[in-house]
């Protein structure tokens, strides 16, 4: 791997990158990561009965918003103006997952039209998604995991597609 880290500058400082001079793309990322619980739990989140209410929706939207708000978190990413941002949440039962966790499976494709990537804003919408469901089913299983987020494709920009083998 021969590349250069492109927010340090060459006195080895951060700095947000210049991309001023690059062509508008469209530009698309797709991430994912799981929450891991008890059966219990998940079965509480499934048939609704979590007491603070419809936990995949408050997911989904917390996801979405995040992906809004990622140059406000991540100090160098660039303010982007988010053309779309999908956040889906999905159950995992028994037998579902090499490991025979279970939980919900949150996958995020966020796209722009702009300078820069949009991996951030798909990695950040993902987090925060399983970050909401530990918070809304947390006074009854404190031992969720979140695990596995991760940037499954990116397309666009200079170096176009990549995909997670």
């Amino acid at each position: 791997m021969d590349q250069q880290l492109t927010h340090i500058d060459e006195k080895g400082e951060v700095r947000m990158v210049d991309v001023s001079a690059k062509p508008d793309t469209e530009r698309i990322a797709v991430a994912e990561g799981f929450i891991a619980m008890h059966r219990e739990t998940l079965d509480l989140i499934v048939e609704g009965k979590a007491a603070k209410g419809d936990v995949l929706a408050c997911a989904r939207v917390a996801g979405v918003m995040a992906a809004k708000k990622t140059s406000e978190l991540i100090p160098m990413c660039h303010p982007l103006n988010i053309t779309k941002a999908k956040v889906e949440c999905d159950p995992v039962f028994e037998g579902e997952r090499e490991d025979g966790r279970v939980g919900i499976h949150v996958t995020t494709t966020c796209g722009v039209t702009g300078k820069t990537g949009i991996e951030m804003e798909a990695l950040t919408a993902a987090s925060v998604a399983c970050l909401t469901v530990y918070d809304m089913c947390k006074a009854v299983d404190r031992g969720m995991e979140i695990m596995d987020v991760r940037l499954l494709k990116k397309d666009g920009g200079k170096t176009g597609l990549w995909l997670r083998q």
